[in-house]
Order: C-alpha cells, then sequence, then structure tokens
C-alpha cells in the first residue's frame, strides 16, 4: 500500500484544505503516514502570508527530501501559488499545485512516475471565479470541525500579500455547505467552524444569497448540530442583518473574532482597510446588545509605516475602552510585493517590540477581567484532550462557548460532548472548573424547543 504524509504551515484554511487532499489520496488507496517517517509521497502545504512563511516553507520541503530521496515530493498552498519558480528549483520538488486544482495531484503523481518530469500545476488564480469543491467528511482532529465556506478576497490590503496567492472572493454553494455540515455532525462533531479566506464576505459574489441567510439555513437544516462560530468576520461585514440572526440564533456561540489591524483611522487609510474607528466602535456596540457577555478577539498589527506614538495610542485606547477578550498582537513585518513594503517610514525594530509588549500586557489584563465575570458560572464545554501542563491526572481542556479556555476533571468518553462545567476560579491563559454533567440529549429537545 504506498504511503503519503503531510505537513501544513499556515492558517486553518490550509490545515482544512490538507484534510481535504487527505481524503484524495485516501479513496486512491494511499495509507497517511508521519511526517517523519520514510513515505512514498510528502505533500506540503505551504504558507506566504509573511516572507518568513516562504523560508519555512523552504526549511520543510528540503526536510522531506532529505527523509527520503526517492519519494514523490508535492508542493502546494499560497507560496506554491505565488512562487512556483521558486520552489520548481529545490532540487529534489517533483510537483508543484497552486490553491487551486488540488484535485490533479494524483493524476499529476501518476504522469511523474512515468515520465520522471517535474510537474508546474500552476495555474492563474486571478482568473478563477468558481469555488472549488473539496470534501472533508472527517478530521484527524475529533472535537471540532472546520467548514470552508468561501475562498479568496478582494481587498488589497496594503500590506497584505493573500488576493495573489488566493484570488478573488468565490462563494461555495449554500447547498454544498448545508451537505457537507450534515456530514460532520452525523460523524459526531457538535460544533462547527465556518472558515475562509475572507470568510465573512460570504455570498458578496452572489445573486440573492448572503452570510446571514448562510447562517439561518444551517441553524434551520442541520439537524444535530449544537455549535456555530465564525471563524473570522470584518466589521464591514457584520450588516444588520447579521446581528439579527446572531440575536435570534440558538447555535451561534457568544464569540467573534473581528480583525482590528489599527484603531486609529489615519493608519487605517494607509493600510486601506474598509471602516473607520466609529464604524468598528458603533458595530461593536450593536452585538453586545444582541449577545450579552459576547467575546470579541481580535487581530492588531502594531508599527505599521509611519505609526506615530499617538497613532499607536489611539489604537491602545480603542480597545480599552471597547474591552475586547483577547488579542493576537503582530509587530509590522514587511511582504515583498505589497505597497506596504515600500513605504517610506518604516519603523524601527525596537520601537515596535515595545509597542507589542504593551499591547500584550493590556490583552493579558482585558482577558482576565473579561473571564472574571464568568467566576461562579456553569458553561457549557467541549472537551478536547487531555490537559498536559500538570502532574495532576484525569484533567482535560475544552472551550466555552465564549472561548474561555478551561481545565477540568473529565474523562475520556466525554471528549467531543457538550458538559455543563462550573468555572470555579477564572484566569488567563486557562480557567479551572468543576464538571457538573453531561448535556444529553433529551435536554437538547427540550432547550431547542424553547
Amino acid at each position: 500500500m504506498p504511503t503519503v504524509a503531510f505537513h501544513t504551515l499556515g492558517c486553518k484554511v490550509n490545515h482544512y484544505e490538507t484534510e481535504a487532499i487527505w481524503q484524495l489520496f485516501k479513496e486512491t488507496g494511499y495509507e497517511r503516514v508521519d511526517f517523519e517517517s520514510i513515505s512514498d509521497v510528502y505533500v506540503i502545504n505551504t504558507c506566504t502570508v509573511t516572507n518568513t512563511g516562504d523560508k519555512k516553507s523552504r526549511q520543510v520541503i528540503r526536510r522531506a527530501i532529505r527523509k527520503n530521496p526517492d519519494a514523490v515530493i508535492c508542493v502546494t498552498g499560497c507560496y506554491a501559488q505565488t512562487s512556483p519558480a521558486e520552489i520548481m528549483a529545490i532540487p529534489g520538488v517533483d510537483i508543484v499545485v497552486g490553491t487551486q486544482d488540488r484535485v490533479k495531484m494524483l493524476d499529476y503523481i501518476e504522469q511523474y512516475k512515468q515520465e520522471r518530469q517535474p510537474i508546474n500545476g500552476v495555474g492563474n488564480i486571478m482568473k478563477s471565479r468558481v469555488y472549488e469543491e473539496l470534501d472533508v467528511p472527517a478530521f484527524t482532529d475529533r472535537t471540532r470541525a472546520s467548514l470552508k465556506i468561501q475562498e479568496g478576497c478582494n481587498n488589497f490590503c496594503t500590506f497584505c500579500i493573500i488576493p495573489w496567492a488566493r484570488g478573488l472572493m468565490r462563494s461555495r454553494d449554500p447547498q454544498e455547505v448545508i451537505r457537507q455540515a450534515q456530514q460532520l455532525v452525523d460523524a459526531g462533531y457538535k460544533e462547527i467552524v465556518l472558515t475562509g479566506i475572507h470568510t465573512g464576505g460570504y455570498g458578496e459574489d452572489m445573486k440573492d444569497y448572503n452570510l446571514a441567510m448562510l447562517l439561518h439555513d444551517l441553524e434551520a437544516q442541520v439537524k444535530g448540530l449544537k455549535r456555530i462560530r465564525i471563524s473570522s468576520i470584518e466589521a464591514s461585514q457584520i450588516t444588520d442583518e447579521v446581528i439579527e440572526v446572531i440575536n435570534n440564533s440558538n447555535m451561534i456561540v457568544r464569540h467573534l473574532h473581528i480583525p482590528l489591524q489599527s484603531g486609529s483611522n489615519t493608519v487605517l487609510k494607509r493600510m486601506r482597510r474598509k471602516y473607520t474607528m466609529e464604524f468598528f466602535g458603533e458595530r461593536l456596540d450593536r452585538l453586545k446588545e444582541a449577545l450579552p457577555g459576547l467575546a470579541v478577539t481580535s487581530d492588531v498589527i502594531v508599527g505599521f509605516p509611519g505609526e506615530t506614538e499617538e497613532e499607536f495610542m489611539e489604537t491602545y485606547n480603542f480597545i480599552k475602552e471597547h474591552k475586547f477578550s483577547e488579542l493576537h498582537v503582530f509587530p509590522y513585518s514587511k511582504r515583498t510585493g505589497t505597497p506596504a513594503a515600500r513605504m517610506e517610514d518604516q519603523i524601527d525594530e525596537e520601537v515596535k517590540n515595545e509597542r507589542v509588549h504593551r499591547l500584550i500586557a493590556l490583552s493579558d489584563q482585558l482577558a482576565k477581567e473579561y473571564a472574571s465575570q464568568f467566576e461562579g458560572e456553569v458553561l457549557e464545554v467541549i472537551p478536547e484532550e487531555e490537559f498536559k501542563d500538570q502532574q495532576e491526572s484525569g484533567l482535560y481542556v475544552g472551550y466555552t462557548d465564549n472561548y474561555l479556555k478551561v481545565v477540568f476533571q473529565a474523562t475520556e468518553e466525554m471528549v467531543g460532548q457538550i458538559v455543563k462545567v462550573k468555572i470555579t476560579k477564572a484566569g488567563y491563559p486557562y480557567n479551572e472548573g468543576q464538571f457538573v454533567r453531561v448535556l444529553d440529549e433529551l435536554e437538547n429537545c427540550e432547550e431547542a424547543a424553547v
């Protein structure tokens, strides 16, 4: 039986697509082995969001070639899409496929075995107008299932290379989304994370359909689904209609990831972001009215070209005032090929790092404040895996609907189930909890009926 090994760099979408590519291999009779073992085929799913992403991708490719020089080496993903020639130039790379036509990978492998000539299968992604269907009936990781609903992005922010790696916005057919969601629930998943390159933009390329309608239809049509999580949504995509669906929903969790990038209007303009702080603040207020206790997490880029201390403080104060529950803070790094990399006034590394530390300290403080509201409350948690950080055994870790990480006594049988847990000690990065009971099907029916 031929073997295949995978290595995925980068984001949730890449991880989703690796699972989809694995399905194609599995159907052809391949066995999946660990990336560190000797395999007949190695598939490296690359990332190109930063220059370091490219570098790491090249390192992993070389590692696979050293592992087994006779193996077929396939490189796919974003770096493969933007720089196929660079990858083809690495001795030992046999097949390069970008961020589309992944279905052809197995044919290319057969062709390569016959002809022994390297194959460049990368096409012009900017011409793609149709979502490429890739099925994932189940995941290697058993608790949270991602469901990719769209591909590409039309924004062209000045710091970002992704539209060139992923092409323009294209949405997945709603019937396919619902069919696959049902398949995942039937495979035992209670929570589905809707994901994509620009997830909240779902439906922008469709005539009479949008994200709000998809959320409504998933809730109405997928039997047995308990939680819907949106992996990321832009402030400009949080329409009144989306807020209304969230407000009326029993499944959409009290957690949204809304990328801020900067809290200063002048910086946002240089970034070519499509909103102002006033608009962003107003959307947050509306959301928190609809969902009391809502956790809002965000991404922030610190030290964007030209960022003054005043502009940084605008960001700092906006985050503090709106009480985000956790931040992912990134120092700005130049991405070759983007307008921001060519801007004057690049910020000194020391200044960037100092600002990053100030924001991380604020994020830690806000995360603790957010968690402390729930001390003593009973929340629903899906245990994901054993908690490794302590000597005490029998501890498991999972997330509440509002994305608090909770550690509590549980058993292997509870993994992937929804259980009630009392938060005994709030904290960050995790909270301590006490198991109350497993939610049974009867309650679920009653809750749905209320």
